[in-house]
Order: structure tokens, then C-alpha cells, then sequence
């Protein structure tokens, strides 16, 4: 891997890892998975990088994703 890149995430589900990649590219951040599971037994990681000058911007739009949403009083029945 070129130098300068940073670890952000790590975890075993694939299909969230790969949510976050596509948020960051929609962010104009590059990021770029290596998946390091066993391809018969799906155990390991998968880690998820980018480069050190958008490590903080990717940071944010990971706890973004993170964050709960609060619920919509759209449908309450008060």
C-alpha cells in the first residue's frame, strides 16, 4: 500500500464496511478496503483506509453514520 494512508475502520461485516466506503466516495474521500477474512470460514477483518490528509474529514462522515437518528413525530398521536 502507498504511504501516507491511514487505518480508519475495522470490523467483520462486510456489507457496513462497504456502506461507509461509498458515503466517503460520495464525500469526495478515497478509501479503500482490504479485506483480510478467511474466504472459507469468514473470520477476520476487514479494514477500511484512507489517506492522512482526509483521515479527519473521513472520521466525521464515519460518526455521522454512526449516530442514532432521532425518531419522526410523523406518525405520533398526540
Amino acid at each position: 500500500m502507498e504511504k501516507d494512508w491511514k487505518k480508519i475502520y475495522v470490523t467483520s461485516d462486510f456489507f457496513r464496511i462497504e456502506l461507509i466506503r461509498q458515503a466517503l466516495d460520495e464525500n469526495d474521500i478515497a478509501a479503500v478496503i482490504m479485506n483480510k477474512q478467511d474466504s472459507s470460514y469468514r473470520f477476520g477483518q476487514i479494514e477500511l483506509y484512507t489517506h492522512e490528509d482526509d483521515e479527519a474529514a473521513a472520521l466525521v462522515v464515519i460518526e455521522e453514520m454512526s449516530e442514532p437518528e432521532e425518531p419522526s413525530d410523523e406518525f405520533s398521536e398526540d
